[in-house]
Formats: C-alpha cells, structure tokens, sequence
C-alpha cells in the first residue's frame, strides 16, 4: 500500500468533524456535501473487497427516492448482490476512521478479511442523475486508484443496471452482456418472444404512462425505446427536463401519498406506473371513471407474478418449490389471497431488500417483493436448467410452450435485484397474455385499509422486535398495550419497528375501514410515545 499516496489522497477528501454515519440497507445515505470522504473511502473499500473475493465489485453513486440535494453511495457483490454483511461494518469503520488511522484501519481489514493487497482489483461504477453524483463517482476513482486498481466507469445508469453488469462479468457473460446494449437486448428479446405467445385478441396497441421521477429511468427507458416492438407505446413523463428529481413524483411518493404524481396527466382507466430516482422500484394506479384514484403497489405486483408462474409451473408437470416472501407491511389481504386462494405459500421476513432476497433464495422458485414496489423473482440454478432443457426436449406441446414461456421470464426478469424497468416489461407481458386490464389485475382482492405514521423518539433502539417485527420485545408493556388496541377493531392488526436510518418509530396498522385503520394507528402511535420516549409534542389524530 502506497502510505504516501494515501496520506495525500485521503487530504484532498478530508472528513467533516464529528459526522457518523452508518452503512445500512441502501448503504450510506446523507446530504451530499457531507460524502465526500465517505465515497472517496469507499473506493477503497471496493478496490479491497475485490482483491479478497478476486472478483469485480460494483459501486453505485445513488440516493434512490431522497431529496435532489442529498446522495449516497452502496457497494454491489461480485453476483450483482448487496454487499455482504460482515463488510457493511468494515465500511462503516473506514468511513468514520480520523485521517491519521486510516491506514491502520485498512491493515485491520486487510487482516481480518485475508486480503492480499498484491492482487488485481475490479470496480464497475455507476451514477444517478442528481448534481453532485459525478464529482463524487470521481472520488469513488481516487479511492479505487489509490489502491492500485482498474475501473469501468459506466457513468449514467439505473442501480438495477449497475448489479446486472457486476454479475454479467463474474459469471463470464453467462448472464448476459455487461454493457447496457447487452442489457437491452437481452430484456427487450425474451420481452418480444413473450408477447409473440400471446394468442388473446386484446388491445393490439398497449399504451402505458410512466412517471419517471425526475431521475435516471428517463434516460434509460428512452435509450430502451428502439428496442420495443411497435405494440407498446411508452409515453415518459417527468424526465428530468423541467423538474427536481423525486419532487412530487416518483414511486415512493405515489406510495406514500396515495395519490398520482405531478407532471402526468391521467384519463379515467389509463394504465400508469411510476418509477423511483434510480429505478429499482415500481408501482402501477389508475383512476376510475369516478374519478377515484386505485394504486396497485408490490404486494399486487407479486400477486400478478405469482398466478401466472404458478399456471406456467403447473403446465411442466416438475416439482418445483414455489414461495412468495413478504415482510410485515405486506396487506393482509394479499397475504390472505396468496395463501388461501391461490394456495401459494408465504413467509414474512425483517424489513429490508437483503433478507427478502436471501429467503427467496430457498426455493426453485422465489418471488418477493416490498409494498413499495421493491422487488424481484429468483429461479434456483436446478430449476432454470431443467426449464431450458425442457424447451429444447420436451415433445408434449403445451408443456414445451410453458417451458418457453418460463425461460423467457427468466430472461426477462433482472434476478440480482429489484428492477423497475424489468419489472414493467414483466408486468406488460403478463397483461397481455393473459388478456387483463388493469382493473381486473386491481380486483384480484381489495386492499385492506391501512395507515403508516411516524413518531419521533429520543433513542429508536428502546425498540427491540421479534416474529419478523411485527412484535415488540421492548419497551416492556409496549407489545401489550398493541394487543389490547388491535382487539377493539375488526380484521386489525398494528406492529412497530425503529427506522433504520433515523430515530423514528414507524406505526403500521390496518383495520375493515379506513377510519378503524387512522383511529388504531394514532393510538398505538400515542403509546409508542409514552412508552418509548416520545420527543416534542404527543401524536395529533
């Protein structure tokens, strides 16, 4: 290691006095004059975790939904997968370390992790659309070179397109082409093959409005249009032109605030969807002709996905396991639907993409997806090779043509991460082939009325849950009090959990009616503020 060269790069990106930070799930997130340091070490840590796994690692310059003025920056594993957990605290270590232990801190990694300092080093980088995200992929460079190693800087792209590269790469371009050319192709290829299959007389034209938020999506579905076949017809709407990224729009906005976004008109029955900022997560609405406004979110998504490859499974007569995994924001509705109509079995897990997909991939058949629209489907590596040796061998027609529908879902599905882009041409195909509007996909089960609030606490780690969040081991008395709340309305249930990234505690209840739904969340959110340290003043109904 080149101490000097360190000792001179580490000054150029000197580290605010007394900022901590903490890599979490969507890896460090803060306000982007604050992440110099933070990035510029980062490319330190990538160059490192490349030269222990002697594989290339991704770099993703991104903070996903947040505001324009904020950024973040997370590490992507060498098969297009979150970075593993033991590494998330040596990123924490190293972006917090005072510049004169740097060095140190690297030597105890190094040590730690058996990472021989003498090997090659690869990093794929990638960047979101906001102001600051190319001088800080610039600093991400400086970290990366300081420590010897080579670099693709593919500049603007979605987060979803950055995994996919890192995996095409390690796996030798058995996944695919690592360049967004490749990417295309490949999506936009099973995408065609899908809709070839499709033998219902439907609308032959299929319109879609898309909501953008602003960000990097917009680009890239432009880039992506050529590619379509003339029966879709993609119209883009906040494409970053005019407006702030993620400013009253976006997917978590259209989540949160039940409502369309700005910047997009809708006529009564249009399907829409709006992507998030780096466009990893997806949701569809519609408004009715009374003008109500219906959001279809990824709980209905993973509904959608899961009938058609349970009908598909069904066809090629193997034994596959089949899952959906949700976390306890799911609507029990949906969970309701999945278990009891369409007999599919479900498992809640922690909140959190990484615990999604490390469940999923328990099964030959994995689907999972976050209510934000957050998600994807895993294929065990038995079950893909059986499915595309059924194409090639199988003689029994209909179970040669599901076989080749499922292998072109593989094909389509982006299986390293939640991929809005991907997800739509899933959800499209589905549509079309099996003839649905997207009122009918909405009356697959009706949602359960819901509310999510927040409260502000002194401390979030007073809350410790267990039975995948959805109940509270302390404060004591908290869960109790939860219990007693939940029995005075019909079809309620409520849990608690402390934010990851903030000290808030978020409240989620449902109940029969909307009202039920408001009345049970402010309560419980009244006792979360007395009982775990409630700051400012008490929750207003």
């Amino acid at each position: 290691m080149d101490s000097e060269a360190l000792r001179k790069f580490s000054a150029l990106h000197p580290r605010p006095a007394g900022l901590t930070l903490h890599y979490g799930t969507a890896g460090f997130r803060s306000a982007a004059q604050q992440l110099d340091h933070v990035v510029f070490r980062m490319g330190l840590l990538a160059a490192l975790r490349s030269k222990a796994v002697t594989a290339t690692i991704g770099i993703m310059v991104t903070a996903s939904h947040n505001p324009e003025d904020d950024n973040g920056v997370k590490l992507v594993d060498p098969l297009g997968e979150m970075l593993h957990p033991s590494w998330e605290e040596y990123a924490t270590q190293l972006a917090n370390a005072e510049e004169q232990e740097l060095q140190k801190v690297i030597t105890e990694i190094c040590q730690k992790a058996a990472v021989n300092l003498h090997k090659d080093a690869s990093v794929f980088i990638g960047r979101d659309t906001r102001p600051s995200s190319k001088k800080l992929s610039q600093s991400v460079i400086d970290g990366i070179q300081v420590l010897g190693g080579q670099y693709h800087d593919y500049g603007l792209v979605t987060t979803p397109q950055l995994h996919y590269m890192v995996c095409c790469q390690n796996t030798q371009g058995q996944y695919g082409k690592a360049t967004l050319e490749g990417y295309y192709e490949k999506l936009s290829k099973a995408f065609m093959e899908l809709i070839k299959q499709s033998h219902c007389s439907g609308e032959l034209q299929r319109h879609l409005k898309i909501d953008c938020a602003n960000g990097v999506g917009a680009l890239k579905l432009s880039e992506m249009k050529p590619y379509f076949p003339q029966e879709v017809l993609i119209h883009i709407y906040n494409d970053g032109t005019k407006e702030k990224l993620n400013h009253l729009c976006g997917a978590d906005f259209v989540k949160v605030h039940q409502k369309p976004p700005g910047g997009l008109d809708m006529k009564p029955n249009e399907r829409c969807c709006s992507f998030d900022g780096d466009a990893d997560r997806i949701v569809y609405y519609y408004q009715d002709t009374a003008g109500h406004f219906h959001l279809i979110d990824g709980d209905k998504i993973a509904t959608l996905i899961s009938i058609f490859l349970k009908e598909l499974l069904a066809k090629v007569k193997q034994n596959f396991k089949m899952a959906v995994v949700q976390t306890a924001y799911a609507n029990g509705n949906s969970t309701r639907y999945l278990q009891e109509t369409l007999k599919v079995p479900v498992h809640c897990v922690k909140t959190g993409v990484k615990h999604l997909h490390h469940k999923a991939q328990e099964f030959d058949v994995g689907v999972y997806f976050e209510a934000n629209g957050h998600g994807t489907v895993l294929f065990s590596k038995a079950a893909e090779t059986k499915i595309r040796q059924l194409v090639k061998e199988e003689k029994d027609n209909e179970k040669r043509e599901a076989a080749k529908m499922l292998e072109n879902m593989i094909d389509l599905i982006n299986q390293t991460v939640g991929d809005a882009v991907s997800d739509m041409l899933v959800i499209e195909a589905i549509l079309a082939l099996k003839g649905l509007s997207v009122q009918q996909w909405d009356a697959l089960y009706t949602d359960l009325p819901n509310r999510l609030l927040k409260v502000q606490v002194a401390d979030r780690r007073v809350i410790d849950t267990t039975d995948a969040e959805r109940r509270a081991l302390t404060p004591p008395g908290l869960q109790e009090k939860i219990d007693a709340l939940v029995k005075k309305y019909k079809l309620s249930r409520a849990f608690v959990r402390p934010s990851g990234t903030e000290d808030v505690v978020r409240i989620y209840a449902e109940a029969d009616t909307q009202e039920n739904a408001d009345a049970l969340a402010h309560e419980v959110s009244l006792a979360v503020f007395h009982l775990a340290g409630g700051k400012g003043a008490p929750p207003q109904p």
